[in-house]
């Protein structure tokens, strides 16, 4: 039987990169990978279904499924950010502690995103920042988003407001025209077509008064696992609805190459170290000290607080209209893995 193939889309993640080069085979299909940078992966699948499998949003693909796409997700999920400690705030706002936001201009590229879902559920139930005591500020304009292609609106009662189309996060909050702001994410430098900070920096404003919000990560990295268990997960892999009909045996048979791949990952992590960095296996002991030996878990059973967590987020702030199931999230192929 020849094997089916499929359109891949996904960023480059170390992870998934034994898939996406060829190294590791789904049994019984051919991807044709295509790299590209989340922002606008996000965007070309929520928007036009473009490819049969996807790297996708987890907080945008919540709100699609709440909203009836047939798209199905893969509970493999290769990238995870500890996005509180990616906060930067001015001097000048007075923030001294993260429960001081209350009441400040927060920036966020996009209020539907994973990152922003994140951000103000730990504000809200690890320091006590009420989501509606925030104005919060969104970077990206409605047709270039990710809320453009699901139909977003800002919930009820939040004080939501739009950068000026000649601004960015970086050039508002160096002015501060924001207190604080989401701007050390490592992909919003990073040129691309939605994200106006990729191309306007700080402008006029000053820089040096701009820190982050907790200068030290591993502290606060330590902080949330210990209480919380997992690393905040940002994105999963979906398979486009009229694949999964068709072929649903597919969801197995990529799930198992995901997992395959991430093994070649984890057994030449050491290796791949450069030597200039000196400390590098310390570094990485250090890292598997804090977080377990492996802080990237896939299946359903082994991110079970983690799903509770963010599907509870994600309703409580108004993005899907109900707590969404992990039944009618993942393919069922996976259910019980």
């Amino acid at each position: 039987m020849a094997k089916l193939t499929l359109a891949f889309i996904s960023a480059f993640n170390e992870r998934v990169e034994p898939l996406m080069n060829g190294t590791i085979e789904a049994d019984g299909i051919e991807l044709i990978p295509t790299y590209s940078h989340p922002a606008e992966t996000f965007w070309r699948q929520l928007k036009f279904q473009e490819f049969e499998v996807a790297e996708m949003s987890m907080s945008s693909y919540l709100i699609a499924r709440s909203r009836g796409t047939d798209m199905i997700a893969l509970p493999v999920f290769p990238s995870r950010r500890l996005f509180q400690t990616e906060l930067s705030y001015h001097l000048d706002s007075g923030i001294k502690q993260p429960g001081d936001i209350a009441g400040r201009r927060l920036g966020v590229a996009e209020y539907q995103q994973t990152a922003a879902l994140w951000i103000r559920g730990i504000l809200e139930h690890d320091f006590g920042v009420s989501q509606y005591k925030v104005h919060w500020y969104m970077e990206r304009g409605e047709e270039m988003s990710h809320g453009g292609a699901t139909g977003f609106r800002p919930p009820p009662g939040i004080s939501f407001n739009r950068i000026a189309p000649d601004k960015s996060l970086a050039s508002t909050l160096a002015a501060h025209e924001l207190d604080v702001a989401h701007i050390a994410s490592p992909w919003v430098l990073r040129p691309n077509v939605l994200d106006r900070s990729s191309r306007i920096h700080a402008g006029g404003g000053d820089w040096n008064k701009v820190r982050p919000l907790f200068p030290d990560r591993r502290v606060e990295g330590a902080r949330f696992f210990k209480k919380h268990g997992f690393l905040p997960v940002n994105h999963a892999y979906v398979i486009r609805g009229d694949i999964d009909r068709k072929h649903p045996w597919v969801a197995a048979n990529l799930y198992d190459a995901f997992l395959r791949a991430k093994d070649v990952f984890r057994e030449t992590l050491p290796d791949q170290i450069p030597a200039a960095l000196f400390f590098g296996r310390e570094y990485l002991a250090m890292t598997q000290a804090i977080f377990d030996d492996d802080p990237f878990p896939y299946g359903i059973k082994d991110n079970a607080a983690l799903l509770d967590t963010i599907t509870t987020y994600s309703y409580e702030q108004g993005l899907t209209p109900r707590k969404m199931t992990v039944e009618e999230l993942f393919a069922a192929s996976t259910i019980a893995v």
